[in-house]
């Protein structure tokens, strides 16, 4: 009859309508990857469980990626809204950590938050918040109204302080790209003929800033926000050596170098920047605003305030970035 061969209820259908959806599920989540992670810290007074408003805390913040210095971002005294169910805090410091660089590592990494109020008696509060961020969005149903994000693993912390505070998380980043470097073993001390190689790896940088520029060049491709066939046809650094641009380095005894607990070591001088101009003045003396430009853009990123050194295969220091 025309019954014959049909399946309802629970049979043979509804085992393979199961299997679809389970299937189904498990495609999603597992061809979803990371592509980031997300960090935001503000320093604050007030509510941020009651209040619509909370006021930041004037001061300095400092981003540490695996003990080794990112950047410095002043913050200043103002209301920031308190946004959401979650009472999220609009960030005074945002890391969006898949655009760091090759501090970042593959896996295991740890992020550090250094704040250092105007008032060093200050008393305040600190949220940080974290959050994973996918490649594909998943949606959420609750109540009759669906919701969809990208995101994942949101976490925060708040902590009291007086005076400077400080706040670190552990944070995995499969997406990170992998140097060679991060496979070597740690540096755990250095000895005067290693200190003497950095004095002289340093002293070679700035020394390169001479005609025809061509270690000043080599130091620039490692730096993505610059392209080096621009500099080159732009002549600026020609300008600016004409204009009687020079770079100074720490002398003997001078250089600090810290160890990260990793391959790296990152070098600057025990006065504070690695390298600096011997006369700023100078920078005004190039001739165009363009070259001027450029040439402070090219310096700043071959002659940077810090720079990361690790041992290379044959045993000699190299700088990385």
């Amino acid at each position: 009859s025309n019954q014959c061969g049909r399946t309802t209820g629970k049979g043979p259908v509804m085992k393979k309508a199961a299997l679809a959806v389970l299937m189904y599920v498990y495609t999603s989540l597992t061809s979803a990857a990371v592509i980031n992670v997300e960090f935001k810290f503000t320093p604050f007074t007030g509510n941020a469980k009651q209040d619509e408003q909370v006021t930041t805390v004037a001061g300095k913040a400092r981003v540490y990626l695996n003990n080794i210095f990112l950047a410095e971002q002043e913050v200043r005294q103002e209301k920031v809204p308190v946004l959401f169910e979650a009472r999220e805090i609009a960030p005074s410091v945002w890391v969006p950590v898949a655009s760091i660089g090759p501090a970042l590592r593959r896996g295991r990494n740890t992020i550090r938050f250094d704040f250092e109020p105007g008032d060093a008696k200050a008393s305040y509060r600190a949220q940080l918040r974290w959050a994973v961020v996918n490649d594909e969005a998943t949606e959420q149903r609750s109540a009759g109204q669906i919701t969809s994000t990208n995101q994942s693993g949101e976490g925060v912390e708040e902590k009291a302080a007086a005076g400077k505070l400080s706040m670190a998380r552990e944070f995995d980043a499969p997406f990170a790209t992998e140097y060679p470097w991060h496979r070597a073993p740690a540096v755990t001390a250095l000895s005067s003929a290693d200190r003497q190689a950095l004095e002289a790896l340093v002293k070679a940088r700035a020394d390169s800033f001479r005609p025809p520029f061509e270690g000043v060049y080599a130091a620039l491709k490692t730096s993505p926000q610059i392209k080096v066939e621009d500099v080159r046809k732009s002549k600026c650094l020609d300008k600016a050596y004409a204009a009687g641009v020079r770079i100074d380095a720490p002398t003997a005894g001078q250089l600090d170098a810290t160890l990260t607990g990793n391959a790296e070591v990152v070098l600057r001088s025990t006065s504070g920047d690695l390298f600096r101009p011997a006369d700023p003045a100078k920078f005004q003396k190039i001739k165009g605003e363009e070259a001027r430009m450029c040439a402070g853009m090219a310096l700043y990123s071959a002659f940077p305030p810090r720079m990361v050194v690790v041992r290379n295969p044959a045993g000699d220091w190299e700088a990385v970035y």
